[in-house]
Order: C-alpha cells, then structure tokens, then sequence
C-alpha cells in the first residue's frame, strides 16, 4: 500500500464495521491483482535474494535482533517469491547467532477487541491462537524451534540465541508493552526494526515508553486488571491483563518530528513501503520527547 493508502486504511478501520472493512480492503486487493501487469512495468520486479540485499543494505552490522514487520501482500506483485521463502531466507539471513523476532499479536475475534474477547473466553491458547499480523508471521509463528511470549495480545515470536530471553516473563507485564516485556528487551539490546512492505506506521515499539514515564504528559485511563490464563500445551500460567487507554488521537506521523531521516529510515523498493530504526532509539527519542511534553498523540 502506498502512504496514502495506508492513512487511508487506518482511518476506514476506525470508522467502519469490521466486516465492511474487510470488504473494502479485499476490493482494494482484487484491483490490485488485476492491475498487476501494468504495476510490474511500471515498477519492475524482485526475487527473495533481491529483497535480503536490499534489507542488507539499509542495516548497519552491529545487531544481535532482528524485529520484522511485514506484509506479503502489499509486497505483490512486483514481488515474484512467496512468504515461505521469504520467511527462510530472513532465517538465514539471521543465522546462528543473531535472533529473530516477529509480532504475533491477536486481537480478539469479530472485532471484538482483546479484552472483550477475553471476558467471555479468559483462557488465551498459546499454540492454537493465530497470529493476526499477517501470513509471514503465522508461518513463522509455526515454525520449529520458534518460541512465544505469554501474552494474550502483544504475544511476540522469536527464533535465536536470545529468544527465550526475550519472551521471558512477558506475562508478568499487564500492559504488554512496557518494563519487562520483549518492547523493553529489545531497547536495552542492540535491535534492528524493520518494515517489509509496510510503513513505520505498524512499529509497536513507539508505545514502549507509555509505561516508561511516570509523568505522562497526555491524559489516559488505568484499565482495570483481569485474570487470564494462559494455555501452553499442557502448561497453565495465571496473569492479570492490564494497561491504560489514551484519551487523545494516536498520530504516528508526528515521530517524523523527532527522529531524524537517518535514524528513522523510510524509502521504497519497487514501490514497496520500506523502514528501518533501532528500537534503543526509538524509545529514548520519545522519552526524552515525552520530557518536554510531546506525545504521539494529539487532543
């Protein structure tokens, strides 16, 4: 999707019925496909070995974590792989001694949002739950050797010498995003974000610092806690699903304000929605934003 068309979405899903989203969103994709030899002239394609030379070429070597946002769809069709190739070969690309990571987060079913979903269904399967982040992450999701964190829907994956780290104790974090979560791992370690086929507009790791600060500087409510149990295999753990809710409008365009174009590296590969940040720098940018009483968010 181009910017305008990601604005667009986020704008739609806000004011429509889910389902009359989904309908407008598979009409988008329907054109699209249709449209797709002309978009192949215009942009051009690329192979799988194609797209790790471009991401290889954005990242600096000093990374131990790799966190990717992806969307295979907005990929095609100037994209000719698939997204079980791509998915291995972003394996490999990681290899041995780096770690990767996906979102795998779910937020309930129909729409329904996570808490209310949860309070009809307070057991939350670990194994079973898709994720909904698109099909690269599912698959990755799925895939061997890969772990998950507890949490019923920041739920991240991971794959890599420090994966188990990461996800540890994820469930101990009511909001999901803030100390002691993957978020908060990745800032304190040396983390590669990156978009595939999606703008920086998808990054998570920009609501870190809203349980960072103790002085928030816009006004949210402390959501109630919950119980919820979490079901891995044969392994139940006991959490309490917190958080708070913004009262204002999430504006994440205004990151643009406070992170400069080389360390918030946006561009387009045939056409494709491209970034790439590191997570340390992304949270203190907004902390130290936060500091001066500037938000993501606008009243």
């Amino acid at each position: 999707m181009t910017p305008v068309v990601e604005k667009l979405s986020s704008v739609l899903l806000k004011l429509l019925p889910r389902e009359y989203f989904l309908k407008v969103r598979s009409a988008y994709f329907r054109l699209k496909k249709k449209a797709s030899p002309l978009l192949r002239l215009i942009h051009g394609t690329f192979t799988t070995s194609e797209l790790i030379a471009e991401i290889d070429r954005h990242l600096d070597d000093d990374w131990q974590i790799l966190m990717v946002h992806s969307s295979v769809n907005n990929l095609h069709p100037m994209y000719t792989g698939s997204a079980m190739e791509l998915l291995q070969a972003l394996i490999d690309y990681c290899g041995p001694d780096r770690t990767l990571v996906m979102p795998a987060f779910n937020f309930g079913e129909n729409g329904e949002g996570t808490r209310e979903t949860l309070k009809k269904k307070p057991r939350f399967d670990l194994r079973r739950t898709p994720s909904q982040m698109g099909l690269l992450t599912e698959l990755f999701r799925r895939s061997r050797g890969v772990v998950q964190s507890r949490h019923p829907a920041y739920r991240v994956a991971a794959l890599g010498p420090l994966a188990q780290q990461l996800i540890a104790g994820h469930e101990n974090a009511p909001s999901g995003m803030g100390r002691g979560t993957p978020f908060d791992f990745m800032a304190q370690h040396k983390a590669q974000i990156i978009g595939i086929g999606k703008t920086f507009q998808v990054m998570t790791q920009v609501h870190h610092v809203e349980s960072l600060v103790a002085d928030w500087p816009a006004p949210q409510t402390v959501l109630p806690t919950m119980p919820v149990t979490i079901v891995d295999k044969q392994e139940e753990t006991s959490m309490e699903l917190g958080g708070v809710q913004q009262q204002w409008t999430f504006n994440i365009w205004k990151l643009r304000e406070i992170m400069s174009g080389e360390k918030l590296v946006e561009w387009r590969f045939h056409n494709c929605p491209m970034f790439m940040a590191r997570a340390d720098e992304v949270t203190d940018a907004l902390v130290a934003a936060a500091a001066r009483g500037f938000t993501l968010y606008d009243p």
